[in-house]
């Protein structure tokens, strides 16, 4: 990106207009949420569609994730310089162009055959940072090739088999991840009707599993390699995908494996933020795997205030964010960054990198002009007070 600095929002917005109007050439793609999520779905295939949009049991949860949104409203303030803003974050002291970090969302070759690949140009294009899934299509160090010296962190699902959560980890150290993000919230995969009514996980495909395949101690595993019986490989990656066994302490013997900042993702009450510090995680995602995982689930952002006020490590929000006023929104409840999710998959379904660029340059703008319409000028000016809770009885 240019310079973090520079009025990127208005920016784009002229160079869009005039286009448009002075060259007959409207945006590549929708700029609109809602035209993005709808054009998306119907260039996939009917199952694929139901995996990247669906959530678990009545999808309630997907649907609370937004309407936590609405019980926080921004209150402008006028008459502020606001000529010039910094949009910089940093979180575990490496800096971040924007307070955005691509989540980590597995399986994307169902979406675009370049998957993970194409993900990463697009953020080492950007300077934007990602987050790789473990379930990722293409393996951690083709992906960190792509990426370069952008900011990286690998997710790891942990493995019912600790050789290869242990393989995972140190692989993601020797490719120059700069940090791991333990996902806390899948010892085992939600109920997600869409899915079943098709019937359809990606993984039995083959798609996936490029991490699992490529790995020694899950090969070590295997009576043959995956190259000459992927059914039989296959069928032990679901086997050892999860760990429903796996307690606290299991975390603090992870914490013991590297010297890279642990990140657990996928909590949502107070008590387990603190217990996962005490354990030596480094930071927080408050997250609810964007309502995958349990039906009827508090929305991530009712969660985030609380978690906050509760431990003192770096706190990043995930699930739900759609536009720079919830970027906005979360930063002033006190996360440190957010996590884009859902979005950037339909930027890359409909584009490819282009089509990823295109949403994160939106979203850029958007948050920029947020912040300068708000009356700020830097995401240090944010904390509560801008904010008005519409809450019954407005409490956390």
């Amino acid at each position: 990106m240019d310079d973090p600095s520079e009025p990127y929002g208005e920016h784009r917005q002229q160079n869009v207009y005039a286009s448009g109007m002075l060259a007959d050439q409207p945006p590549d793609g929708p700029v609109r949420y809602a035209d993005l999520e709808r054009r998306a779905l119907e260039a996939m295939s009917d199952e694929v569609a139901a995996y990247v949009a669906g959530g678990a049991g009545t999808e309630d949860t997907v649907s609370e994730n937004r309407r936590a949104f609405a019980d926080w409203r921004i209150v402008p303030r006028m008459l502020r310089d606001v000529s010039e803003r910094d949009l910089r974050v940093s979180p575990f002291d490496r800096e971040f162009d924007i307070p955005v970090m691509l989540a980590p969302l597995g399986v994307l070759s169902i979406v675009h055959d370049e998957g993970e690949l194409a993900v990463a140009r697009a953020a080492a294009d950007l300077d934007v940072p990602m987050c790789l899934s473990s379930a990722s299509s293409y393996t951690l160090e083709a992906v960190a090739d792509e990426l370069g010296e952008v900011p990286k962190w690998f997710q790891l699902y942990w493995s019912a088999d600790p050789a290869i959560a242990s393989s995972f980890v140190e692989r993601a150290e020797n490719a120059g991840y700069d940090g791991i993000v333990v996902t806390l919230d899948t010892p085992l995969l939600g109920w997600r009707e869409r899915d079943i009514e098709q019937g359809y996980l990606p993984f039995l495909d083959g798609e996936g599993v490029a991490n699992y395949f490529s790995d020694p101690a899950f090969r070590d595993r295997l009576d043959q390699p995956p190259e000459e019986n992927e059914a039989a490989a296959v069928m032990e990656f679901v086997d050892v995908f999860g760990d429903p066994s796996l307690t606290w302490d299991d975390l603090a013997d992870l914490r013991d494996e590297t010297d890279l900042p642990l990140i657990v993702k996928g909590v949502l009450h107070p008590d387990d933020a603190k217990r996962a510090v005490e354990c030596g995680a480094d930071g927080v995602i408050v997250s609810n795997h964007g309502g995958r995982q349990v039906d009827g689930a508090v929305g991530a952002l009712a969660a985030l205030p609380g978690i906050v006020d509760a431990v003192d490590v770096p706190v990043l929000f995930d699930s739900g964010i759609r536009g720079g006023s919830d970027v906005a929104t979360a930063l002033a409840l006190g996360a440190d960054c957010t996590l884009l999710g859902r979005p950037y998959a339909y930027g890359l379904a409909l584009d490819g990198e282009a089509g990823v660029e295109n949403v994160v340059e939106n979203l850029r703008a958007d948050l920029d002009l947020t912040l300068a319409l708000a009356g700020h000028t830097s995401f240090d000016d944010l904390d509560r007070s801008v904010l008005v809770d519409r809450r019954p009885n407005g409490h956390d």
